[in-house]
């Protein structure tokens, strides 16, 4: 089990929050911008008071990078648009690089409350550290939340269905670019044994958290009383170093 044997009763998939997709200025901003400035500060709000594990994703695409179902270049690695929305950033968050290979420690959420992974291609899984730790994580369930809806929301939602895994897709809180191929997403994930659920209807769950993980988090040094930064973790001795807002 990844967490120091601990199985977590939910834990949040936070797919592709990122400046081009989620601000009005980015390259490729999705079709329900506006609705996402509410429900997502809310989301993450709740994840932070409730102590809820995060698991990140970040579409990471190189320049000049062929694209075939979308024109416009987005999430350029190094540019202002792939980064994260600020606030979508924990306090004690790691970030796990890219590099084709199955090594990446199992038991962050012992040490942090948030995992970053960088992904090329709409499908978290086809990251192999990210498949590795998804694999491994013993979870109850997990919630999904993110960019987009008829893409990599809907291709997570289906690769966790066909594990076994229990999901729950918050609609309100994912970004889409087309609303008939939102809605059809929607309806096959609840056809597959997804549960579909508001933001309103999620933050009146109190999800049990063990007592020693709200410890850990509070802990002095753990960014809850400073400022927030991400652990970058670098090669496969999981050394890492600390990158500042």
């Amino acid at each position: 089990m990844v967490g120091n044997g601990t199985t977590w009763e939910c834990v949040v998939l936070d797919l592709n929050t990122q400046r081009d997709f989620c601000d009005p200025e980015g390259a490729h901003p999705v079709r329900n911008v506006c609705q996402l400035t509410d429900t997502l500060p809310r989301l993450v709000e709740w994840t932070k008071r409730q102590r809820v594990p995060v698991i990140s994703s970040m579409d990471s695409h190189r320049r000049n990078e062929i694209r075939r179902s979308v024109s416009q270049e987005h999430c350029i690695d190094g540019t202002p648009g792939q980064l994260k929305l600020s606030y979508t950033i924990l306090a004690t968050a790691v970030a796990v690089e890219v590099d084709n290979t199955l090594s990446v420690p199992l038991d962050l959420f012992g040490t942090h409350q948030q995992v970053i992974f960088r992904k090329r291609t709409p499908d978290l899984f086809g990251n192999p550290k990210a498949d590795r730790f998804l694999t491994q994580l013993a979870a109850n369930e997990f919630v999904i939340c993110g960019v987009g809806l008829e893409y990599s929301v809907r291709t997570m939602a289906l690769g966790l269905l066909g594990r076994g895994r229990k999901v729950t897709v918050v609609y309100d809180a994912c970004g889409y670019w087309t609303a008939p191929d939102a809605d059809l997403a929607l309806r096959q994930l609840r056809a597959k044994g997804a549960d579909i659920v508001s933001i309103d209807q999620l933050v009146r769950r109190s999800p049990k958290i063990p007592r020693y993980y709200h410890d850990l988090l509070d802990a002095p040094g753990n960014g809850s009383n400073g400022k927030a930064g991400t652990w970058l973790l670098n090669g496969e001795n999981g050394k890492s170093t600390r990158q500042s807002d």
